[in-house]
């Protein structure tokens, strides 16, 4: 149970420092790298399959890639960009602090209950897993939102040049 518990207080520390730095984020245009390169970084964390603690069943694949995408459509509907100044900025929700604490209030009390049945080495391994499926469908949709923006943009300064 300690482990959980340190890990538990590790992941309310980063709760707290992702609320900050999308704050943070919406202040600043918005970037293709800024986009793709979180889950890039994060890819690097499947190397703890390596190690056979971490591991897991095809049931836990799926139920940890399941859970992720039903989650990332709750991010996918409360992100979206606005084009001020002339740049695509990330628009400020409220709703989406809301989600993303529920989200993580959610897997938290999942993560102090599966405790109890699931070995610590295969339940970090689905949180994982759980958090890539929940940030690569995200961050897609995100991409693809820019970009749609991104060529709005591009067309209106053209058009604005060329009158």
């Amino acid at each position: 149970m300690d482990l959980v518990l340190v890990s538990s207080v590790g992941a309310v520390g980063m709760a707290i420092f992702a609320m900050f730095v999308r704050m943070k984020s919406a202040k600043k245009p918005a970037t293709v790298k800024k986009i793709l390169l979180p889950p890039l970084f994060m890819s690097t964390g499947a190397l703890m399959y390596v190690v056979p603690e971490f591991r897991l069943t095809s049931m836990e694949i799926i139920e940890s890639i399941v859970i992720g995408i039903l989650f990332s459509i709750l991010l996918i509907k409360t992100t979206k960009f606005e084009i001020k100044n002339q740049n695509i900025y990330l628009k400020r929700s409220r709703a989406f602090m809301f989600i993303l604490l529920g989200i993580f209030v959610i897997r938290l009390a999942a993560k102090i209950i599966l405790s109890s049945t699931i070995d610590f080495g295969e339940l970090s391994g689905m949180f994982f897993l759980l958090a890539f499926s929940m940030i690569v469908p995200w961050r897609a949709a995100m991409y693809a939102s820019y970009q749609k923006l991104k060529r709005e943009l591009n067309h209106t300064l053209t058009t604005n040049k060329s009158i």
